[in-house]
């Protein structure tokens, strides 16, 4: 999934999208409302992680223009300010959830995932494919019974693939849903992520190179 952080405070912002990354998250960084208008108006993101106070463009104004872009976005709204009226009035500007600081890192990375999967049809907790299988809640790949120690990025490169389910995935789609936006479109870093998970998932091959298209999952 791809995710948006907003949040003023520099390493508190950086830890949690450090934090997101390592539940193979593609996790861009905002320090103010101003950057994230922006960020809301070029990327497809799954969830915003949206600090209500912010020094610039308040984030409830950030939170207005989420919603009115219509995209698949949802927002977890996050302040330091935690009676019933705050949350109220996070809620009704359109946010989907609401989540008082401090909290347990635990906790927010619980939110975000279960927001995202409000944006997808219906899947089950734990994904099977011609004999892998990837446990979201504990986040572990195994193929016939043998554990797969993967990457965050070949991680997050095999949910994408799987959850297509056979149809083919582009390396544009890939960069969009694994990558943040740091990411060169132009370097071979989907190439090579998909190079060494084909070897981690060992023989027959399950990843398909579909030339001018992109890659598939299947036997």
């Amino acid at each position: 999934m791809r995710v948006l952080v907003v949040e003023d405070e520099r390493l508190f912002a950086d830890s949690i999208a450090e934090g997101l990354r390592k539940f193979a998250m593609a996790v861009d960084v905002c320090y103010g409302g101003e950057c994230a208008l922006e960020r809301i108006g070029v990327h497809d993101y799954d969830v915003v992680v949206l600090d209500r106070d912010l020094p610039d463009v308040p984030g409830d104004q950030v939170c207005a223009a989420v919603v009115a872009d219509g995209g698949r976005a949802r927002v977890l709204m996050v302040t330091a300010a935690g009676d019933v009226a705050d949350r109220v009035a996070g809620l009704s500007l359109g946010a989907d959830d609401y989540l008082t600081k401090p909290f347990a890192f635990s906790e927010l990375v619980a939110r975000v995932q279960a927001l995202a999967r409000r944006n997808r049809p219906a899947l089950p907790p734990v994904l099977q494919r011609h004999g892998v299988v990837l446990d979201l809640p504990r986040h572990q790949a195994s193929r016939d019974g043998r554990f797969l120690p993967l990457s965050p990025k070949e991680y997050a490169v095999l949910q994408v693939l799987m959850r297509a389910d056979g149809t083919v995935v582009s390396v544009e789609s890939l960069l969009e849903r694994a990558w943040d936006e740091h990411a060169d479109p132009f370097t071979n870093a989907v190439r090579m992520a998909v190079m060494t998970l084909r070897r981690k998932l060992g023989d027959p091959s399950l990843i398909h190179t579909v030339p001018g298209a992109g890659y598939r999952f299947g036997a």
